[in-house]
C-alpha cells in the first residue's frame, strides 16, 4: 500500500489532501513518524524519524495520531480481494503482503495481470492505491515493488533477473540496512555486480550466516516459499515518555503496563 496510514487518514479527511503529514507521535512529547504522505516525503520525511525532526524539517507539517483499528479493518478487506487470486498470502504488515499466484483461482496466466486486477479492486473498494512488485521469487517481487511509487507495476522477467540485480546499489537492496551497508562499502561492495564477484566464504566470513542469503540474492536466487501460515516469532510493545525516567520503582511500573 502507498504511504498507507497517511493515505487513509487523508481519504478520510479531504482538508489533509495535498498537503505534507505524518501519522505518529506529537513533536512536544517524543513522538515518532509511522507513516508519511508523500507530500512530506518530499521534505525528506520518512517513517522511523522523531516527529521532532520531522517537523524541523517541515515546520507546516501536520501530525495525526493513529487510528489501528481503521488500518486493520482495511487491511483485512484487502486480503480478502488477495484470497479471490490465491490462499497463498504471505502478511508482512499491515499494508504489504506476498502472493504465490503460481497457480491461481482465476487461472490467469500472467502475474501482472492479477496485479492489476488487485490493483483495481483496490482502489475501487477502499478508494487507496497499491504498488505492485511481480518476479520469480520474494526477493524480487519485493526490489520491483520500490521501483515505481505510488501507484505502480514493475515486472522483473527471468531473464531481466541477473541485470536488474547486478546494477542495483548495495543499500537499495532489501535486508541490507545502513549498518550493513556501510561495512560493504568498507570492502568496496557498492552494488550487486561488486557483490556478485565475492565468494560464499568471503561473505560468511564477514557476516555469518546472513552471508548465505547475500551470496544468493546477488545472483538474483531466493527460494523461500511464500508461507501463509507463517508462525509469530517475536511481539513488541513500546512508550516514549516525555521526560527520562531515572527512578527505578517509577520504570518498573511502566515496564510492568508495557509487558
Amino acid at each position: 500500500m502507498d504511504a498507507f496510514y497517511a493515505s487513509v487518514e487523508q481519504r478520510d479527511n479531504p482538508s489533509y489532501r495535498g498537503k505534507p503529514l505524518v501519522v505518529g507521535g506529537s513533536p512536544n512529547q517524543r513522538g515518532v513518524v509511522a507513516a508519511a504522505s508523500y507530500e512530506a516525503r518530499k521534505f525528506g520525511i520518512h517513517s522511523a524519524m522523531p516527529s521532532v525532526t520531522a517537523f524541523a524539517k517541515c515546520p507546516g507539517l501536520i501530525f495525526v495520531r493513529p487510528r489501528f483499528d481503521v488500518y486493520r479493518e482495511i487491511s483485512t478487506s484487502i486480503h480478502a480481494i488477495f484470497k479471490r487470486y490465491t490462499d497463498l498470502v504471505e502478511g508482512v504488515a499491515l499494508d504489504e503482503a506476498y502472493l504465490d499466484v503460481t497457480e491461481n483461482r482465476q487461472n490467469i496466466l500472467y502475474a501482472s495481470t492479477i496485479a492489476r486486477h488487485i490493483k483495481t479492486a483496490i482502489f475501487q473498494e477502499t478508494q487507496l492505491t497499491a504498488t505492485a512488485g511481480v518476479s520469480i521469487n520474494k526477493f524480487l517481487a519485493k526490489m520491483a515493488s520500490g521501483q515505481n511509487k505510488p501507484n505502480g507495476l514493475t515486472v522483473i522477467l527471468p531473464e531481466q533477473a541477473i541485470a536488474f540485480v547486478e546494477q542495483l546499489p548495495i543499500e537499495k537492496f532489501h535486508g541490507i540496512g545502513e549498518v550493513t551497508a556501510a561495512k560493504l562499502h568498507s570492502l568496496g561492495i557498492h552494488s550487486g555486480a561488486d557483490l556478485k564477484k565475492r565468494t560464499l566464504s568471503e561473505l560468511i566470513h564477514h557476516f555469518g550466516k546472513a552471508g548465505q542469503y547475500y551470496y544468493k540474492i546477488a545472483r538474483a536466487e531466493d527460494d523461500r516459499p511464500v508461507e501463509a501460515n507463517r508462525v509469530r516469532k517475536s511481539i513488541g510493545a513500546e512508550t516514549s515518555f516525555a521526560r527520562d525516567l531515572s527512578d527505578i520503582s517509577q520504570m518498573l511500573q511502566e515496564l510492568e503496563q508495557i509487558a
